[in-house]
C-alpha cells in the first residue's frame, strides 16, 4: 500500500478514512470549543462553530489530497486542521474586536499565505534533512505530555491521574499493541480505529462515557457563509494572524517532507509550494465559512507512517466524512462520547514514534559533521525549552510574545536559522537520495502538534 494514487475500494476507503477522522476529531473539535467558549459564544452558537469547522476542514481537505488542477494541492494523503496555536491569538482577537474580527483576519491571512508559497520552493534549499528531521523531533517530544495529559484524563478531570484513568488508557494503548503485532494487512492498518473502539466500549461499562449527548444533537445543520456576519478588518489582528499563519507554513513545511519520506516521493519545491498554496486557499475558504487557519494535521501523517497506507484517496475519503458530519452534528456526536484516557492510550504509540521518523530523517545528514550537531542539540534545545516554559515571554508584547511562546515553531525557526548560518543552502532533499522502503521494519509515527493540548 505505498501508491499514493492506489485506489482502495469504497469500503476499505471509507473505514481506513473514518479511522483518520476519528483520530483527529479531539484536537480538531476543541479547538472551537476554546475559542467560542472565551469569546462568550452561546452554547447554540457554539454548536455551529464546531459544525463549520468540520465542514471547512473537510473542504481544505479534498483541495491538498485530490488537488485543484495542476496548480493547487500536494496530492499526498495529507488531512487539513484547524492548527492549535491559533486558540491564543484568536482568543485575544475575538475579546476585542468580535468573532468577525477573528474570521476576518483568518482570511487575510489566508491570502497572504496563497501569495508567499508562491516563493516557497525556493527556499527548500534551506530546508535538508537535519533541519526537517531537527523539527519533526521537537513536535514528538513536546507531544508526549499532551498524550500522558490525555491519559491521566485529561487537563481540569476531577479524577485526574486515578487508577480507573490510567488503566483504561494502558488497555487502550495494549490493545493497540496486540493488533499491530498479531494481525495483518487491512486489520493492522486500522490498529488505532479499533484500539480506540474496543477502550470506548470497556470505557462504557466503567461509566465513563456520556451517550447524552447523541439524543441531544440535532439531524440536520446548514451550512452558512458569514454566519456570524460579515468579516471585519483591523490591522492589528490581521498581523497577528498573519503571523501565526507563517508559523504554520514552517511546520507544514516539514509535515511534508515526512510525508513524501513514508509515500516513498522525492518532495522538491514545487511540492512545497504546491501545499501551501493549498492551505492558503483552504484558509481563505475556512475564514469563510466560519472557520480558522488550516494546516496540514501532522498526527494524522503520523497515522500514515502507521499503516503503512499512504493513497491520497482514503484522506480524500476522510474529507468527505468530515463535510457529512460538519451536515450532521449526530453523526458528529458519536466520535465526541471516546473518553480522555482512550485517546490518551491511543497518542501515546503515535507520538511516541514520531522520534524514530525525526532520527530516521537527520540520518539522511552527516550527524558527525560538527554544525549538524549544533543546529540539532541548539534548534531542538530551544524549541523544548520554549514549549516547557511559554509564559518566560508573558511581558513582552502580545504579538511578539505569540511568536515566542510557540516551542515547534521556535525551534524551526532557530534551526533553519542555524543552517543558513553554518551550513548554506544544500541540495539534500533532491540529490542522491534513495527512496525509503515501505516494509513492516520501518519506524511508524505520528506526527501531532494539534492534539488536545488544553
Amino acid at each position: 500500500m505505498g501508491n499514493v494514487n492506489e485506489k482502495l475500494g469504497f469500503g476499505k476507503s471509507a473505514i481506513l478514512g473514518f479511522q483518520h477522522v476519528a483520530v483527529m476529531y479531539g484536537g480538531a473539535v476543541v479547538v472551537p470549543i476554546l475559542i467560542g467558549s472565551a469569546i462568550g459564544l452561546t452554547q447554540d452558537q457554539l454548536v455551529y462553530l464546531i459544525s463549520f469547522d468540520l465542514f471547512a476542514c473537510g473542504i481544505a481537505t479534498l483541495i491538498q489530497a485530490l488537488g485543484f488542477g495542476r496548480h493547487v494541492g500536494i496530492k499526498l494523503p495529507a488531512l487539513m486542521a484547524i492548527s492549535f496555536i491559533v486558540v491564543g491569538p484568536a482568543i485575544s482577537i475575538g475579546e476585542i474586536y468580535s468573532i468577525t474580527g477573528v474570521f476576518g483576519a483568518v482570511i487575510v491571512s489566508g491570502v497572504v499565505v496563497t501569495i508567499i508559497s508562491q516563493f516557497s520552493g525556493k527556499l527548500v534549499r534551506y530546508f535538508p534533512p537535519i533541519v526537517t528531521g531537527a523539527v519533526v523531533l521537537i513536535i514528538g517530544v513536546t507531544l508526549m505530555p499532551v498524550a500522558m495529559e490525555n491519559a491521566a484524563g485529561g487537563a481540569g478531570a476531577a479524577d485526574f491521574g486515578s487508577v480507573k484513568n490510567i488503566g483504561i488508557a494502558t488497555f487502550t494503548f495494549l490493545s493497540f499493541l496486540m493488533i499491530n503485532q498479531f494481525c495483518k494487512g487491512f486489520i493492522k492498518s486500522i490498529a488505532i480505529l479499533l484500539s480506540l473502539l474496543l477502550g470506548s466500549i470497556v470505557a462504557y461499562f466503567l461509566g465513563m462515557v456520556d451517550t447524552s449527548v447523541l439524543w441531544e444533537a440535532s439531524w440536520i445543520n446548514a451550512i452558512q457563509p458569514f454566519y456570524f456576519g460579515f468579516p471585519t478588518f483591523h490591522l492589528s489582528a490581521i498581523i497577528t494572524m498573519t503571523l501565526i499563519a507563517i508559523i504554520i507554513m514552517v511546520e507544514s513545511t516539514g509535515v511534508f517532507f515526512a510525508l513524501g519520506d513514508v509515500s516513498e516521493k522525492k518532495i522538491d519545491g514545487e511540492d512545497v509550494k504546491l501545499g501551501l498554496r493549498a492551505e492558503g486557499i483552504g484558509t481563505i475558504i475556512s475564514g469563510i465559512f466560519n472557520s480558522f487557519n488550516h494546516s496540514t494535521f501532522s498526527q494524522n501523517v503520523g497515522l500514515v507512517f502507521l499503516t503503512k497506507v499512504t493513497s491520497r484517496y482514503v484522506v480524500a475519503a476522510g474529507g468527505i466524512i468530515l463535510i457529512i458530519i460538519g451536515l450532521v452534528p449526530k453523526v458528529a456526536a458519536i466520535t465526541t462520547m471516546i473518553p480522555s484516557p482512550v485517546l490518551g492510550g491511543a497518542m501515546i504509540p503515535m507520538f511516541g514514534m514520531l522520534i524514530s521518523a525525526a532520527l530516521k530523517m537527520m540520518a539522511k545528514d552527516d550527524l558527525a559533521k560538527a554544525s549538524n550537531q549544533l543546529i540539532v542539540g541548539v534548534g531542538v534545545g530551544i524549541g523544548i525549552a520554549v514549549d516547557g516554559a511559554a509564559k518566560a515571554f508573558a511581558h513582552f508584547p502580545e504579538t511578539i510574545s505569540l511568536l515566542l511562546e510557540t516551542g515547534p515553531a521556535m525551534g524551526a525557526i532557530a534551526c533553519f536559522l542555524l543552517n543558513w548560518w553554518l551550513n548554506g543552502p544544500t541540495d539534500n532533499h533532491t540529490k542522491n537520495e534513495q527512496p525509503v522502503k515501505n516494509t513492516a521494519e520501518t519506524p511508524a509515527v505520528s506526527v501531532g502538534i494539534h492534539a488536545r493540548r488544553f
